[in-house]
């Protein structure tokens, strides 16, 4: 699996769209992200279950993911227990679909004038 990735400074989860796509481009944090997703809190013991990585490796991954804002940790005794935050997920997807209106229209202007150009005979 990859190594984790440093977010730049100031890349919380009111920075847009950009950190949450930097957090889930890694095989790794995406497999975090789906063993987290039913809802129930988990420790990194229990993360770390079938992985290729230490818990240490584990946990660098869960801070990026956090740093982004996707995973939420607490501290219960002398363990840290992640879960699932799916607000940011919902802003990226938001900035996707705006981005596909976009190129929705963009696509349908390019189709307007190649059709109006091949009206005129193609000059």
């Amino acid at each position: 699996m990859s190594s984790p990735e440093r977010l730049p400074a100031g890349a919380g989860p009111r920075a847009g769209p950009a950190p949450v796509f930097a957090a889930l481009g890694d095989a790794t944090r995406l497999e975090l992200v789906a063993r987290l997703s039913s809802g129930r809190p988990r420790s990194i013991s229990q993360l770390s279950g079938g992985l290729s990585l230490t818990r240490q490796g584990v946990t660098k991954h869960l801070k990026v993911l956090e740093q982004a804002g996707l995973v939420q940790s607490i501290r219960v005794g002398r363990e840290s227990h992640f879960t699932f935050r799916p607000e940011p997920i919902g802003r990226a997807r938001t900035y996707l679909d705006a981005v596909s209106v976009q190129w929705d229209d963009a696509l349908s202007r390019l189709k307007r004038f190649v059709e109006a150009g091949a009206d005129d005979g193609g000059t």
